[in-house]
């Protein structure tokens, strides 16, 4: 098969698989990024999102991803869903051609073919592609595989270096890159001179140094902004790192036998782990120690393009594993686009092995599966509410869940389930004072006022001194016409006169 036709064959399957995608609108995260972001409303947005946090600055002002909000920008000038959705599968269809491209130059056309529609259909992929502000996995992603193919097949530091500098605009995942660069050279999958190399460094460094400025610049005015998953809430660096490994079942599972899928994996679906004999970690380091096991395995079979495509999962996922710096996710399908990479080149390279007769049924049987698994699942993000009630099915013990299910209601006027859903959500999880300020929201516009107070009480307890938490909830107010409610609220806030 001419190197053309694969190329084209893949990024036709990436399409046709997601094809129901053109039908979605905006869904959860993406009304807080694009829909009421005025950054993405103005075309000014394409310049000034260089100078802005990614998450709008009521909403915390966290991480710093300009590339994708200045492709927002230029979107909305179309004032097209459809434009969003379709500009997101042309970004996954060039991320599986990228595969196929690393995978064609260290293996055969068919072992390229079977890397590439793995890729092209592994249903762990939906919510990035599916969601619109999935662009930011989907940009990095590819910019990270167009690098690692410049250094390990072009020897070009410059495109490389611009690759490099496009991933980490987009996420910072694509930090990854000078990793797995660096396993292709530990793995004699190309040899430069140590010189070479040295240079490829330097130009990291000069990268990595405007980089960090640059987004600390940004960044700086929100340090105080608390970002980190509830399950790590009150929980020591053990704690978390026990947690964290625990959640490699999840990975292994998501990555193998990807039937169930949820947008949300926050407690109690997820709970902290706190003890080394806790069956979760124990399972979680079974699987940790599994994937090193088949890595060393692979690396002294000679097998270097299964060892590459097993490490480039651990290099990928580790940034995001809360091992090294604990952050705002424990799991999350989305995290799993990059190292996804690395999973398909294995298993391309291992299914090369096998009888052709074998090779073409394995395939068959797995892109067949991955492509109805995948869209089946893309409906999921038609619209917020389809995807709320689905969050619903999928993780009931979820208190996220529940949360929006609650802002589904609050919008649409339901202000007695709304409640309801809040509590609900309350009580699953009670660590977040924004659950309760929302329950107290919808308490005072149905005139109980004895409890909105006391969820304003709880909120306190939780968050003492959250006054943003209470100006975004009179803001909502104010958009739903409850100008008491928000007066309500922030009044709380408001010093006692002496």
């Amino acid at each position: 098969m001419k190197d053309k036709r694969l190329y084209l064959a893949v990024a036709a399957c990436a399409a046709v698989v997601h094809i129901g995608a053109l039908w979605n609108q905006f869904a959860l995260d993406d009304r807080l990024i694009v829909v009421f972001n005025p950054m993405v409303q103005s075309i000014s947005g394409v310049w000034g999102a260089f100078a802005a946090p990614y998450w709008p600055a009521n909403l915390g002002g966290l991480v710093y991803r300009p590339l994708p909000i200045a492709s927002y920008a230029l979107d909305w000038q179309l004032q097209s869903a459809a434009w969003f959705h379709a500009v997101n599968l042309l970004w996954h269809a060039g991320a599986a051609v990228a595969v196929t491209a690393l995978a064609r130059r260290w293996a055969s056309a068919t072992a390229a073919l079977a890397a590439g529609l793995i890729f092209a259909v592994h249903p762990v992929h939906v919510e990035v592609i599916a969601s619109v502000v999935g662009r930011a996995d989907l940009m990095a992603t590819l910019a990270t595989c167009l690098a690692v193919y410049a250094a390990l097949m072009l020897d070009s530091i410059a495109w490389s270096a611009a690759f490099l500098v496009l991933g980490i605009l987009s996420k910072e995942s694509a930090a990854a890159t000078p990793a797995l660069i660096g396993l292709g050279w530990a793995l004699g999958l190309t040899r430069p001179s140590r010189r070479r190399m040295l240079s490829f460094v330097a130009s990291w460094v000069a990268i990595a140094l405007p980089y960090l400025l640059l987004r600390w610049t940004v960044l700086h005015p929100y340090e105080g902004f608390p970002n980190l998953a509830p399950q790590f809430a009150g929980q020591g660096p053990l704690a978390i790192r026990f947690t964290a490994v625990a959640a490699f079942a999840d990975v292994v599972r998501l990555l193998l036998v990807p039937l169930h899928l949820q947008a949300d994996y926050s407690p109690m679906e997820r709970l902290a782990v706190t003890s080394p004999l806790a069956p979760g970690f124990l399972l979680g380091l079974l699987c940790l120690c599994a994937w090193v096991a088949l890595t060393i395995l692979a690396w002294r079979r000679g097998r270097r393009v299964e060892a590459y495509g097993l490490g480039w999962i651990g290099i990928a996922y580790l940034p995001v594993s809360n091992l090294v710096v604990p952050h705002g996710v424990l799991v999350a399908e989305r995290l799993l686009y990059l190292p996804s990479v690395g999973l398909a080149l294995a298993a391309g390279a291992a299914l090369d092995r096998l009888p052709r007769r074998a090779l073409a049924m394995a395939l068959f049987v797995l892109v067949a599966a991955g492509a109805v698994r995948s869209a089946v699942r893309v409906p999921v993000w038609r619209d917020n509410r389809t995807a709320t009630l689905a969050m619903i099915v999928d993780a009931p013990l979820s208190y996220r869940s529940w949360d929006y299910l609650g802002w589904e209601y609050l919008w649409t006027g339901h202000d007695q389930r709304a409640l309801a859903s809040f509590r609900r959500a309350g009580s699953i999880y009670p660590g977040d004072a924004r659950i309760h300020l929302a329950a107290a929201h919808m308490a005072y516009a149905l005139g109980r006022t004895a409890l909105a107070d006391s969820l304003l009480v709880r909120t306190d307890s939780v968050c003492p001194r959250c006054p943003m938490a209470y100006r975004n909830q009179a803001s909502a107010a104010r958009l739903r016409g409850d100008t008491a409610a928000a007066e309500f609220l922030l009044h709380h806030i408001q010093p006692a006169p002496r």
